[in-house]
Parts: C-alpha cells; structure tokens; sequence
C-alpha cells in the first residue's frame, strides 16, 4: 500500500486538549469555516466540542482541568 495514495490512512488518534474557553474557540473555528464535528455541549470535562484539522483528524477541546 502507498500511503501517499490514500487519503487519511487509519482512523487517526484521540486528541483532547484542554482551552481556557472553548466556546470562544469553537465561535472563532465556525466562524472561519472550519468543520465542527460535534457541536459544544456541557459534560464531565467542561465545555466540550469537535473539530477537524485540516488533514481530516478529530481533535477535541475542553475547559476544564
């Protein structure tokens, strides 16, 4: 297999990083055209939502510690 003719080989990583505000990251990332995977809502780790990085990866932020 050439990876470089595939697109995004495997399923990537679980990335979560943790953001003072993610509500203001994800309204600057909407705001910019980015893809929001799954919008914020509030959970066990703070306020929490998903984007794609621009090879397709997930990332997750979240505000609390």
């Amino acid at each position: 297999m050439e990876l470089a003719s595939v697109a995004q080989p495997g399923i990537g990583a679980a990335i979560w990083l943790h953001a003072t505000d993610a509500q203001a990251i994800h309204n600057a990332l909407a705001a910019g055209g980015h893809t929001i995977v799954t919008a914020p809502i509030d959970g066990p780790f703070g306020r929490t939502f998903t984007f794609a990085d621009p090879d397709g990866y997930h990332i997750t932020l979240h505000d609390r510690s």
